[in-house]
């Protein structure tokens, strides 16, 4: 199983020896051409929403990755994901990818210092330990999409189809259960 692992911004290496651990290989995107390569399934790692998205646009990405992601590519959205593939940002009027049908709040807890760590049920993992960094939360979900998880009455797990997106970044704890469920999906 190959993984491209976006690589513009954030905490992407995590991703890449979090699912190298579990026997993916992976590869870096960086530029448009990377999209040419064969792989099976697509990370966005946390980082700076508005960079990412910049980035996207700037390298000419934004329309190949929605498309791709449209046809059925599976992809992983942490944190920052979540933000680029929420078809609504209740607080940006940007859409970035706008994939999934959820509605998200950007930096939801506040700045850094509103950065936590909670332990808290996932479906179809169990419980599981979670690190939020100036993290964004579901305000809803619609159509397709489920919420996997929910800590103190807010949504911070979601799947549609093969999309997964998290609020937390389990690429940050030593727990493989996250990443393991998004190769399942694949």
């Amino acid at each position: 199983m190959r993984i491209g692992v976006f690589c513009l911004q954030g905490a992407f290496i995590e991703h890449i020896r979090m699912l190298e651990r579990l026997g993916a290989e992976t590869f870096e995107i960086r530029q448009k051409s990377d999209l040419d390569r064969t792989f099976d399934g697509l990370v966005i790692p946390g980082g700076e929403s508005t960079v990412i998205g910049k980035l996207l646009g700037d390298l000419g990405m934004t329309n190949d990755v929605r498309g791709m992601i449209k046809s059925g590519m599976p992809v992983f959205g942490t944190c920052a994901g979540l933000i680029l593939l929420a078809r609504h940002i209740a607080n940006d009027p940007h859409v970035y990818l706008g994939t999934m049908d959820i509605s998200v709040r950007r930096n939801a807890y506040g700045r850094q210092l509103g950065s936590f760590a909670a332990t808290a049920e996932m479906k179809g993992i169990g419980t599981i330990p979670m690190t939020f960094i100036r993290a964004p939360y579901i305000e809803s979900v619609s159509g397709d999409a489920e919420a996997l998880s929910v800590v103190d009455g807010h949504i911070v797990a979601a799947r549609q189809g093969k999309q997964l997106v998290t609020a937390f970044h389990p690429e940050l704890t030593d727990d493989t259960r996250v990443h393991e469920y998004f190769l399942n999906m694949i």
